[in-house]
C-alpha cells in the first residue's frame, strides 16, 4: 500500500483557491440547474425516462454484440449488483435482453435490443450536438488539453481512492 502524501499544501492561499474552484466546478457539474436541463434534453421528461446510469449501461451494450454480466460490470466500473439492477430496468422497458451463454448455461449474457439501439442512437445524436457545441467555445489545442486533463483527473481520482487511509467511524 502506498504511503499517503499530500501533494498540494492547502494552507497556501493560491493552492486553496484552485482547490475550491475545482470543488465548486465538480459540484456544479453534478448538481447545477444546467445538469437537470441536460438530462431532460438527452432523456426526455417522461416518468419512465432513462437515468444516466442506465444510459451508461446502454452505451456499453451497443459497443459489442453481447456481454457477460461480470464483464459488463467491470466495463461500467460498478459493482455487479449495480450492473444487474441497471440491466433489469433496461430489460423491463425492452431496451436490453438477457440470455444464457451457449457454452456455459450458468453465465448470463446481455445485449441491447433493436429498440435499445434506436433509443441509444437518438440520445447519442443529442449528446453529440451538445458536446460539439460546448467544444466550439475552445480552440483545438484547448480541447485537446481539456480532454487530456479530464482523463488524467479521472485516473488520479481512481488512484487516490484506492490509496485513501482508513477513516475512523463518525
Amino acid at each position: 500500500m502506498a504511503t499517503w502524501v499530500t501533494a498540494v499544501d492547502l494552507t497556501k492561499p493560491a493552492d486553496l483557491d484552485v482547490a475550491v474552484r475545482i470543488g465548486k466546478a465538480w459540484s456544479d457539474l453534478r448538481r447545477g440547474a444546467s445538469m437537470a436541463l441536460l438530462r431532460d434534453y438527452f432523456f426526455g421528461t417522461a416518468e419512465d425516462r432513462l437515468d444516466s446510469g442506465q444510459m451508461d449501461t446502454l452505451d456499453a451494450l451497443v459497443r459489442q454484440p453481447s456481454w457477460r454480466m461480470s464483464d459488463l460490470a467491470e466495463a461500467l466500473r460498478v459493482d455487479p449488483s449495480t450492473a444487474t439492477r441497471s440491466v433489469q430496468r433496461l430489460v423491463k422497458v425492452n431496451l436490453a435482453e438477457r440470455s444464457g451463454d451457449t457454452d456455459d448455461g450458468r453465465v448470463v449474457m446481455v445485449r441491447a435490443t433493436a429498440e435499445g439501439r434506436c433509443v441509444h442512437d437518438v440520445v447519442d445524436r443529442r449528446r453529440r450536438y451538445v458536446i460539439s457545441t460546448l467544444m466550439s467555445a475552445f480552440t483545438v489545442d484547448e480541447r485537446t488539453e481539456l480532454a487530456d486533463l479530464l482523463t488524467r483527473f479521472v485516473r488520479e481520482l481512481d488512484v487516490t481512492m484506492k490509496e485513501l487511509p482508513p477513516q475512523p467511524s463518525l
